[in-house]
């Protein structure tokens, strides 16, 4: 491709050098730069692009895109400058692919709970309709049935492309992706074409990046004030940040509420450990997931399908043949009848949903032992919470490790304990060791009751010290189980 194609719609500030020149491909890692490449600068959180420049030319740059033009200008390479290099990234590498995000129907999930589910659950629903779909997500990015590994929950903008376009390469008309607000901060998602955006809900999260609660709702609603006017957004009114991401926004506006009045409403009428049965605007449907904020994920997908014209009644028929994200309310049960629950939920807010609704369906005999962790170098203010709240919807509490990463596993113990009083501590267990706080938890239980083991869910490594040591907690919960 020509430079100058690849560089189209971007804002240079200062072109340096030959634009007509040829380029083979891009890269962000001066390490991956090979001969005629364009090596695109950014300036990120721990790591500024600029001080690879020389690096990035070495290894056979021919262009480079940066906001600062080095000292010593190299004759022979192409500089652009840029007031933005992410942003600029983001046009070239939609450029680079031929706009693929222009050529499917892109519907993108923002939110701290509920992301993974409500993209994999449409990517379900559409996939059984008998459409041809991707998805992108924290547990898998899939092409049809063809997975491919995911490493972040929203992938750089260049890799966004890429899939975008095996997407329609592979005939794709759908793509449902989570989005989260690390990605929209980063420009990861700038410049796609969205049809649709979900917001599920914002709660305690990421404030080691965000700092504060009130950057982490702006980041958020970015993501919608960025739409364009051919596009709908999708906001739940239970949440009471649900109307602030519609201010601005040039989107078509639609809202929905398992609570009050909205453009699309549903009711749970009968729970229990199976399923549930909801109405949907008159219509009623069983699901075999569990819990009202599931109820709330399905009516997300319902209006999401609605919004892209699926027939309603055909909606309806595929949610009642959806089923549980991997690590979401996963259930096992024991030779002895104790029920075991695997989830993900590792925030504040998650952690209580799943609680609450555990609450709701146990029996009055029926105790609840609650296993949970937070991971290190995240944010450190909700570990005391949700210690906390694990304490407060539960009659046994084990406290574990979770992924350490670089902190030491007893130091996040002891902020978690921080959060209970003292009779809260005469419940709880301190348990460094994951597996043997599974274990204690089985043994501590009786004949019907619960343990849930959340924080981790689908994931299936330990990260310590920057090595991810196999552990699956539905692994280990099902060899305990059956030993």
């Amino acid at each position: 491709m020509i430079l100058e194609d690849l560089i189209k719609g971007v804002s240079a500030l200062k072109i340096c050098g030959d634009s007509s020149i040829e380029i083979n491909k891009i890269s962000f890692d001066s390490r991956k730069i090979e001969d005629g490449d364009v090596f695109v600068a950014i300036s990120g959180v721990e790591v500024d692009g600029h001080n690879y420049i020389d690096s990035a030319i070495s290894n056979g740059a021919k262009a480079v895109v940066c906001e600062i033009l080095p000292n010593n200008i190299n004759e022979e390479i192409t500089y652009i400058l840029v007031e933005d290099s992410s942003i600029a990234l983001s046009i070239i590498s939609s450029n680079y692919y031929c706009n693929p995000s222009s050529k499917i129907k892109l519907v993108g999930v923002t939110g701290t709970n509920g992301k993974t589910t409500i993209a994999s659950l449409l990517f379900q629903l559409f996939r059984n309709a008998g459409y041809k779909v991707g998805l992108m997500s924290t547990v898998v990015n899939k092409i049809n049935e063809i997975d491919i590994k995911a490493d972040h929950t929203t992938p750089d903008v260049l890799s966004i492309n890429s899939l975008l376009s095996e997407m329609v390469e592979s005939g794709c008309e759908y793509c449902f992706m989570e989005v989260s607000s690390h990605g929209i901060c980063q420009n990861r998602v700038a410049n796609l074409d969205f049809d649709v955006a979900i917001f599920t809900n914002i709660t305690h999260d990421h404030l080691d990046y965000h700092k504060t609660f009130a950057a982490y709702i702006k980041a958020k609603k970015k993501f919608f004030d960025n739409l364009s006017k051919n596009s709908v957004a999708i906001v739940n009114l239970d949440d009471k940040n649900g109307m602030t991401m519609l201010q601005n926004s040039l989107a078509v506006k639609k809202t929905f509420s398992i609570k009050g009045m909205a453009d699309y409403k549903a009711k749970v009428i009968e729970r229990g450990f199976e399923g549930m049965l909801i109405d949907f605007a008159g219509s009623e449907v069983m699901t075999s997931l569990i819990g009202d904020y599931n109820a709330s994920n399905l009516l997300a997908v319902y209006a999401a399908a609605d919004s892209l014209g699926m027939d309603k009644m055909e909606i309806l028929i595929n949610i009642s043949k959806l089923y549980s994200v991997d690590g979401r309310m996963d259930r096992l049960i024991s030779k002895n009848g104790v029920l075991g629950i695997v989830d993900y939920a590792h925030t504040p807010d998650a952690l209580k949903n799943v609680l609450e609704n555990i609450q709701d369906l146990k029996s009055k005999n029926q105790q609840i032992i609650t296993v949970v962790g937070c991971g290190g170098d995240r944010d450190k203010s909700k570990r005391p919470e949700m210690a906390e709240i694990g304490a407060k919807y539960s009659d046994r509490l084990i406290l574990t490790s979770d992924n350490p990463r670089t902190e030491d596993p007893n130091e996040i113990l002891k902020d978690m304990e921080s959060g209970l009083s003292d009779d809260q501590k005469v419940n709880t267990l301190t348990i460094s060791d994951r597996y043997t706080a599974i274990k204690t938890s089985y043994l501590l239980s009786n004949k019907g009751d619960i343990i849930l083991i959340a924080g981790k869910g689908h994931e299936n490594y330990q990260d310590i010290n920057g090595v991810k040591t196999h552990f699956d907690d539905k692994e280990t919960l099902k060899e305990i189980f059956n030993n």
